[in-house]
């Protein structure tokens, strides 16, 4: 496995835990639709949660939440609507991004509720 994947692992299981302390129940991860991947989907109260989760071990190149660019927001929403109809769920659907900066010297979690809106 590259660095990049275990690094894009460990966020997404920092982030997994960080959503379950703060009281989120997750359906699914890394949920598969044709191309897109959702990387995990979650119930917060009644609302369905789409998390993209971006995990990176330096700034150098920006924030990770800016890589979730407007072509990757349309993956996303694809996959989403795939799931919602898989699940048959009725309710309202939204869309966080969960940054992850991990080095040798520990991790910080940055979590945007409604990161975007499907248009």
């Amino acid at each position: 496995m590259s660095k990049s994947y275990e690094l894009g692992k460990k966020g997404e299981e920092l982030a997994a835990e960080y959503l379950l302390s703060k009281g989120y129940n997750l359906l699914a991860r890394n949920f598969r639709a044709g191309k897109a991947e959702l990387d995990i989907v979650a119930i917060d109260g009644k609302t369905l949660v789409i998390v993209e989760v971006k995990t990176r071990n330096t700034l150098f190149f920006g924030e990770p939440e800016q890589w979730v660019t407007l072509s990757k927001q349309k993956h996303l929403i694809r996959a989403a609507n795939a799931y919602v109809k898989f699940r048959a769920f009725q309710g309202e659907v939204r869309f966080d991004v969960i940054s992850v900066i991990a080095d040798e010297h520990g991790s910080e979690i940055r979590h945007i509720p409604d990161a975007f809106y499907p248009v």
